[in-house]
């Protein structure tokens, strides 16, 4: 056989292979799709789009080092792969590496102009720093709101003037966004907003009828009355229409609130449950599995916070729904929790339980928001590994809740051993300012 031939032959095999590990990657068996790429890359080892695909896959098993080498060994081959750049700069930004990951995705934009991911990617790490002018500019790109987009009779607002006009305020993303960015509808009514619709998650759809502001409240999936919206809106686009800068972020809390018949309910049901001089304290140890970082972002179960059971002087009630609610039934011995996951029908009832609370402690989930908007003291822990934006980088605070939020921070990938240490501590010293002064609760 000629040499010709062999080297024709080597390279329809290993595009074949690499076609198969994209195919298994796709499936999710990691382990063939390496395999796949490996072999292919053993047989032509200049193939630059195996070698990016490698490191897509490691990245997502969360092998670092062999991730980064294989991005950077498809860039040596092929500099002119704007894709491989952003996902450089995605695996840059979660390692810290800032200042890289920033020259990564800006790379990818000059290659490719059209390559909204990158830009996409690039606000992630902008709004992290604070560097809200072009973050929130950059965030336009993103396009999961597309299919709300299709259903609505009017245009999308572009920051026109809206005094007399009516604007609806479309849903996107999770609970936690549409709480954190509900609070714009007050914004948009002081800019003279005739009125506002808001169209929201089923389980928000009471509680955002607390909501200052809002006309009309409409859970995604009722049907919509006939209307005439001069406009319509993705929440997490009104940041950028209204040119929120971090000294301009709208923080007047409370901003919902609880359905005071459900709050006296609660409260008799609370009360019931502990002394009167219990501290009482909501938990929530994991966030909705289907969430991109929950695997870093929440705890392995509520094992984990059996820490804070030795801190005298405070009741624990579960606020935990869907994975996790039913470990509550049955807590680590040196935590008695009240469950209450299974009386929760909605967010308005968590929201009148939180009410009557003192303090909540959660992971980075909605229920931090809702407790944030309601005004109520909350400690939320965070995962050192792709930690969310909107709680910026470096802070113990967050100037989206002042005053009511306290931030506590994995200082090393999955230890959260030491993020809850800490918490305790902190709940020993808050107990004590309980009850030996005035109230001065974080």
């Amino acid at each position: 056989m000629a040499a010709g031939d062999a080297v024709n032959q080597d390279s329809a095999a290993a595009e074949a292979l690499f076609f198969e590990g994209n195919r298994l990657m796709a499936a999710g068996d990691a382990s063939a799709a390496e395999a796949c790429f490996r072999e292919a890359i053993a047989l032509v080892p200049d193939f630059a789009e195996a070698h990016a695909n490698l490191g897509l896959l490691l990245d997502q098993a969360g092998r670092l080092d062999e991730a980064e080498a294989a991005y950077q060994r498809a860039i040596d081959l092929m500099p002119a792969l704007p894709a491989t750049w952003s996902n450089l700069g995605v695996l840059q930004a979660c390692r810290k590496q800032e200042a890289a990951a920033e020259m990564s995705y800006r790379t990818a934009m000059a290659l490719d102009p059209d390559y909204r991911l990158a830009c996409f990617n690039l606000a992630y790490l902008l709004l992290r720093q604070g560097r809200y002018e072009e973050g929130w500019a950059c965030f336009e790109k993103r396009d999961w709101y597309a299919q709300l987009e299709t259903l609505l009779p009017c245009p999308r607002w572009q920051g026109e003037p809206l005094a007399g006009r009516s604007l609806l305020i479309g849903f996107e993303a999770g609970h936690g966004d549409m709480i954190q960015f509900c609070r714009y509808a007050a914004v948009l009514k002081g800019q003279g907003a005739a009125h506002i619709t808001v169209i929201c998650h089923p389980a928000l759809k009471t509680l955002f009828t607390t909501l200052s502001g809002v006309d009309a409240v409409y859970a995604f999936d009722e049907t919509f009355p006939p209307s005439t919206w001069d406009f319509w809106t993705p929440p997490l686009s009104i940041p950028f229409h209204c040119r929120t800068r971090l000294d301009s972020i709208p923080h007047e809390l409370p901003y919902l609130h609880a359905e005071p018949e459900r709050a006296r309910r609660w409260s008799a049901t609370l009360s019931a449950q502990c002394a009167p001089d219990d501290l009482r304290v909501g938990l929530v140890w994991k966030g909705n599995p289907r969430f991109e970082n929950d695997a870093d972002r929440s705890l392995p179960g509520l094992t984990m916070l059996e820490p804070l059971g030795a801190v005298a002087g405070v009741r624990f009630f579960s606020l935990q729904k869907g994975v996790g609610e039913d470990e509550a039934a049955n807590p680590p011995p040196g935590l008695p929790v009240a469950n209450l996951g299974p009386q929760l029908a909605d967010f308005a009832d968590t929201a009148a339980v939180v009410a009557n609370l003192d303090l909540v402690i959660c992971v980075d989930t909605a229920v931090a928001h809702l407790a944030g908007a309601l005004g109520k003291h909350c400690w939320v822990l965070l995962p050192d590994y792709k930690t969310d934006w909107r709680w910026l980088s470096g802070r113990t605070d967050s100037p989206w809740y002042p005053g009511v939020m306290r931030l506590f921070r994995q200082s090393r990938m999955g230890d959260w051993g030491s993020v809850v240490g800490e918490v305790a501590a902190a709940l020993r010293l808050h107990v004590l300012s309980a009850r030996t002064g005035p109230a001065n609760r974080e």
